[in-house]
C-alpha cells in the first residue's frame, strides 16, 4: 500500500501555545469564532489568550500545574483552555454532564490549582454543585474538600466572595509583561503534557490519559489533512469542549487550518439547523445521532443548509442509508467515518476522500499515518482479516499513561507499547476497521457470541426504527439474550412482536432479541454515545426516557 505523506504540525510548531500565536500571525484579520453576536479575528483571539495566560501567571500558575475548565462550548472556554495551555499549565477538560461530586473526584485526583467554571447552565448551578460537593475538609482554599484548589474563577459577571469572576480575574493579569507570557510559552517543550482528559467513566471512576503537546499537534495535522478542513471553512463544534473530539478535532484543527470556529453550547438539533443556516456552515462534525434528526426533522426544508460541504462522524454503528442520504438529500461531498478514543488522542483510524459509501458506512476507515492497528486474540496474538478480537493500537499518539495511575497504565498497555483499547474489531483485506462492539458489551447466547453493535445495525435497517440499542440480559435456558431499546419514527405503530418476527428473518437466532422496549429516546452522554450502564439498570425504562 501506498505510503501516504503526513503533515508534521507538531515540527513546525512544537507546541499549542506556539500554534495559537502563529495562527494570529498568520490568519489575522480572518474571523476566528463567532460566539453568538461576539465576532472575534484571529489577531483579536491571539490577544484574548495572552491577556488569560498573563492572569494565570499573575495567580501563580507554574508550568505543569494542572487547570480545569468546568463550562460548555463558548468563546469563554476557548480562551480560558488556550490562556491556561499558554502560561505552561496543563489542561483538565471537565465533563458539563458530572454532578459535583464527579466534579470534585476530577479536580482532587489531578490536585487541580485553578478552576474555571461557567455560572448557571442548563438550569444548574455548578458553584453551588461544586460547594455542595467539597463544603468539608481541612482546605484553606475556596472550597475546603479540595484543598490544592487555590482559585476558583467563574465565566460571568458576578460569583460569590471567595471565588472571583472572570473580568476580575483577566484584571489582575494587566501587570504582567507581553515578554513574559510569550517567554513562559517559549519554554515548553513539545514532550510535555498538554491536556489530561478522563474518560467518560460510564463504568467506575473516570481515568485521566495524559497526552503531550507535539502527540496533539500531529494527530490534528493529520485529521485536518485527511478531513480536507480547509480555512475560510465554518465549522459548527457541536462536540463538547470537554471531550477530544470538540477541543483537538474542534478548536485545534480550526487553528491549524484558519477555519472559523461557532461553538455551540446545547446538544439540540433544532439550534443546530438554525446555527447551520445562519452561519453558513461548511463542516459539521457530530455523532450519528445528529445527523440522523437533522435529516429527520420536520424543519429541516426551511433552513438553507446548501453551504454543509464536510461531515465527519463516528463512535457507534452508522448505517448506509444514513451516508447515502447526506449525500443525496443534502449535497454533502464529503462524508466521512473514523475511530479513536481518549487515550490514543482521540484518532486512530479514518476513511479518505473518495473511499466509496459501503466502506465510510460500515468501515471506520484505515489507520492514520504512524499509526499500527492489531486485531488480537485473549492472548494478544494477531488474527487474520475477517476474524473478531480485541483492537490493538501502536503509535506517536498514543498516551503515555493515566494520570499517576500506574496500576491502571500497566492494564491499558503493553511493554512493547500496544494500547488495549477493549473495543471488538474485523480489520479487512484492505485495512479498513470496522468496530463490532466493546468487549464488556458483548453477551453469550447458548454458546454464541453476540456482538451488540452488529445486531443494532441488523434493527436500524426496519423502516420504522429511528435509534435501537441492544443489551444482554440473563435468560434461564440461554444464559444470556438480546433486549432491544427501540426508538419508532413518528407515526410508526410498529409492535414488539413485529420487530421480533422481522428479526427472525433478518439474522440469526442467537441474535435476535428476546424482549423489545419502545422508549423515546437513548439515553446518552454529552458526547453523543449511548448509556448501555443505564440500559442495564433494572428499572430503566420507558418511564425514565
Amino acid at each position: 500500500m501506498r505510503e501516504e505523506p503526513e503533515a508534521r504540525a507538531d515540527l513546525e510548531y512544537g507546541s499549542i501555545p506556539l500554534l495559537v500565536r502563529a495562527a494570529a500571525e498568520r490568519y489575522g484579520p480572518r474571523e476566528a469564532v463567532a460566539d453568538g453576536r461576539v465576532r472575534l479575528s484571529y489577531a483579536e483571539l491571539g490577544e484574548r489568550v495572552e491577556r488569560a495566560a498573563a492572569a494565570c501567571i499573575a495567580s501563580g500558575v507554574l508550568p505543569g500545574d494542572r487547570v480545569a475548565v468546568w463550562a460548555p462550548n463558548t468563546l469563554d472556554w476557548i480562551v480560558c483552555a488556550l490562556g491556561a495551555v499558554t502560561a505552561g499549565a496543563v489542561l483538565v477538560p471537565v465533563n458539563t454532564r458530572f454532578k459535583g461530586a464527579e466534579a470534585a473526584y476530577v479536580l482532587r485526583r489531578t490536585r487541580a490549582r485553578v478552576l474555571f467554571v461557567t455560572g448557571t447552565f442548563l438550569g444548574t448551578s455548578y458553584v453551588a454543585s461544586l460547594r455542595r460537593a467539597a463544603q468539608e475538609g481541612a482546605g484553606g482554599g475556596p472550597l475546603p474538600g479540595l484543598p490544592h484548589l487555590e482559585r476558583v474563577v467563574v465565566l460571568a459577571d458576578d460569583a460569590p466572595a471567595d471565588f472571583t469572576t472572570w473580568r476580575d480575574f483577566l484584571a489582575a493579569g494587566e501587570a504582567v509583561p507581553a515578554a513574559t507570557v510569550r517567554a513562559r510559552a517559549d519554554a515548553l517543550r513539545p514532550d510535555a503534557p498538554s491536556d489530561i482528559i478522563f474518560t467518560s467513566g460510564t463504568t467506575g471512576h473516570p481515568k485521566g490519559a495524559v497526552i503531550t503537546h507535539a502527540q496533539t499537534l500531529r494527530a490534528y495535522g493529520v485529521w485536518s489533512e485527511l478531513a480536507g478542513l480547509q480555512e475560510g471553512d465554518r465549522y459548527l463544534i457541536v462536540n463538547p469542549f470537554f471531550h477530544t473530539f470538540g477541543y483537538k478535532a474542534g478548536i485545534l484543527a480550526c487553528l491549524l487550518r484558519g477555519a472559523t470556529m461557532i461553538p455551540q453550547p446545547v446538544f439540540s438539533v433544532a439550534t443546530a439547523l438554525a446555527n447551520i443556516a445562519a452561519e453558513r456552515i461548511s463542516v459539521l462534525p457530530g455523532p450519528p445521532a445528529l445527523l440522523q434528526q437533522i435529516l429527520d426533522h420536520p424543519a429541516r426544508d426551511r433552513h438553507d443548509l446548501s453551504a454543509l460541504r464536510l461531515v465527519v462522524t463516528g463512535a457507534s454503528v452508522v448505517p448506509l442509508e444514513l451516508v447515502e442520504r447526506l449525500r443525496g438529500e443534502l449535497k454533502i461531498s464529503t462524508v466521512l467515518t473514523a475511530y479513536g478514543l481518549s487515550e490514543s488522542s482521540g484518532v486512530v483510524t479514518m476513511c479518505r476522500r473518495g473511499d466509496p459509501p459501503d466502506v465510510i458506512a460500515a468501515t471506520a476507515g484505515r489507520a492514520l499515518p504512524g499509526t499500527e492497528i492489531r486485531v488480537a486474540d485473549a492472548g494478544g496474538r494477531a488474527l487474520p482479516a475477517g476474524a473478531p478480537g480485541e483492537v490493538l493500537v501502536r503509535g506517536y499518539h498514543v498516551m503515555s499513561g493515566y494520570f499517576e495511575d500506574p496500576a491502571g497504565t500497566a492494564r491499558a498497555r503493553t511493554a512493547d507499547g500496544w494500547l488495549r483499547t477493549g473495543d471488538v474489531g474485523v480489520l479487512d483485506p484492505a485495512g479498513n476497521l470496522r468496530i463490532t462492539d466493546r468487549i464488556k458489551d458483548m453477551f453469550i447466547v447458548g454458546g454464541f457470541n453476540a456482538y451488540p453493535a452488529e445486531i443494532e445495525q441488523l434493527l436500524g435497517r426496519h423502516p420504522d426504527i429511528a435509534e435501537v440499542a441492544v443489551v444482554g440480559i440473563p435468560d434461564p435456558r440461554l444464559g444470556e439474550v438480546g433486549k432491544a431499546y427501540a426508538v419508532r419514527r413518528a407515526r410508526s405503530s410498529l409492535t414488539a412482536e413485529d420487530l421480533i418476527a422481522w428479526s427472525r428473518r433478518e439474522m440469526a437466532n442467537y441474535k435476535v432479541p428476546r424482549e423489545v422496549e419502545f422508549i423515546t429516546a437513548l439515553p446518552r452522554n454529552a458526547s453523543g454515545k449511548v448509556l448501555k450502564s443505564r440500559l442495564r439498570e433494572v428499572r430503566w425504562g420507558t418511564g425514565a426516557a
